[in-house]
């Protein structure tokens, strides 16, 4: 797929939102000041979104449309929010108007991980498959479902929101009250806390900084037997969720990002024996479990496509 419109994407972070001009596949350009979201009113962090829009104008004159991919609940159609994640204040707020109206620019408003599904799905990794979940690991675990090469987003269009299915219905119990969501115990500090507890039952006292994804990849790629085993129960955990997708809705491939996804075969090598462990042939034999292409480059790159698309419906 090819789109030759040139797009402003715009990425919430978990700390601050970054924005960059988007032609094809390719950031082109990045926006001038990364913007901190701990603003104490949506419209002055809205304002703030804004003057970088219009900074970066000025230097591409033929931007066409905005996205914005946030991390909540997004009214899609109408670009507004129900609610965004651990962002005090941001209830029911009409962001997509807002910004249209202090940029001049058509815009569109998405879930965060919709729009990395998205940019995976028709530029990246998920591109030419039709029935693809892409899935991003992080503080928490976002997920994309695309059947039949749609995008589900069900009723309320809140679907895919893979890290609150449980895997434990005695489990801990999450923010939204479901027990044993899956976030709560892969998300990255949940994994932290929980590696550390384990060198602690092998003897071996480790600071939480010590049992990060990165650090322990060095360490099970250095041989540890206690860090292989904490990424074989990740893994495990991983592949209850993703074998409840398979018997469900039978997808073609998952795509998986974020950046617990940067331990590579740490991850995905146990992913896959477990996965396949769960699941008959006709859901087994061709599945693909792949690693994502656009890294932390796939929110801007997806918002940038769902705009075109906007734009020229």
């Amino acid at each position: 797929m090819e789109f030759t419109d040139k797009a402003i994407g715009i990425d919430f972070g978990g700390s601050s939102i970054k924005m960059g001009v988007v032609l094809g596949k390719q950031i082109i350009a990045e926006a001038p000041v990364i913007i901190p979201k701990d603003y104490p009113i949506p419209t002055e962090l809205i304002k703030a979104i804004a003057d970088q829009v219009n900074a970066l104008k000025e230097e591409h004159c033929d931007i066409k449309a905005i996205g914005c991919g946030v991390p909540g609940f997004v009214d899609t159609p109408t670009g507004r929010i129900h609610n965004l994640t651990n962002v005090p204040g941001w209830v029911d707020i009409p962001l997509r108007d807002l910004l249209s109206e202090k940029t001049g620019l058509p815009c569109v408003v998405e879930n965060d991980a919709n729009a990395m599904g998205i940019a995976e799905w028709k530029l990246g990794a998920g591109a030419g498959y039709q029935h693809l979940i892409c899935l991003t690991l992080g503080t928490g675990v976002g997920g994309a479902v695309i059947v039949n090469n749609q995008i589900v987003r069900g009723s309320q269009f809140v679907a895919g929101e893979l890290g609150q299915s449980s895997i434990n219905y005695n489990g801990r119990v999450g923010a939204y009250n479901n027990p044993g969501a899956l976030e709560d115990y892969i998300g990255n500090n949940e994994f932290a806390i929980d590696s550390q507890r384990a060198y602690l039952e092998a003897g071996i006292e480790k600071f939480i900084d010590d049992c990060s994804p990165a650090a322990l990849d060095a360490a099970a790629t250095a041989g540890c037997e206690v860090a292989i085993a904490c990424w074989d129960d990740f893994a495990r955990k991983l592949a209850c969720t993703l074998a409840n997708c398979c018997w469900l809705l039978n997808p073609e491939a998952f795509i998986i990002g974020g950046g617990l996804s940067n331990a590579g075969n740490t991850l995905f090598t146990p992913l896959r024996k477990h996965l396949a462990a769960q699941l008959s042939a006709p859901f087994r034999d061709h599945l693909k479990i792949i690693p994502a292409k656009f890294s932390n480059e796939a929110g801007i790159i997806g918002c940038a496509v769902l705009a075109l698309e906007m734009a020229d419906a």
